[in-house]
């Protein structure tokens, strides 16, 4: 234990390669549709794998299974797209849209709702995501005084 009124140990400053990682991948995650694409890929999974559940918990077996995985996997590969091209995001989010929703009556009800939802909602996250524009500069004007600030 310290003693009373005394300074705190200092704390090592966060230098190593994790923190650096972690805000690398921040910036990296910041330029593309990362939230898109992970709910996306994790409505794919959803479906993708519901069908090789248990015989117990399965509710369709035959053609529904296949179309099951067929969706499932075409989600995850718009997920992939989605982060790792976001140029294609409009095309590949109106894909998982509609795989999402086909994927209702040809697979398990959807996923159970829950692949459908995360695909749909994936989708649409991706299609209206826009990329942040750097602010831009005025040449050789002050920035405008906000209201309520008083001028010096």
């Amino acid at each position: 234990m310290s003693e009373p009124g005394a300074a705190p140990a200092p704390v090592p400053r966060a230098g190593g390669p994790l923190p650096r990682a972690r805000l690398a991948f921040r910036r990296w995650r910041r330029t593309r549709p990362f939230w898109a694409a992970l709910w996306t890929g994790l409505g794919g999974f959803v479906i993708l794998f519901l069908p090789l559940a248990p015989l117990g918990k399965i509710l369709q077996i035959g053609v529904g299974g296949i179309a099951g995985m067929a969706g499932g996997v075409l989600l995850m590969a718009m997920a992939l797209l989605i982060l790792f091209l976001p140029s294609q995001r409009h095309t590949a989010g109106v894909i998982a849209v509609i795989a999402g929703v086909a994927s209702f009556p040809l697979s398990n009800l959807g996923g159970l709702f829950l692949g459908m939802f995360l695909a749909v909602l994936g989708g649409a996250m991706a299609f209206s995501w826009l990329p942040e524009k750097p602010a831009r500069r005025r040449r050789g004007r002050p920035a405008p005084a906000r209201e309520g600030s008083a001028v010096a």
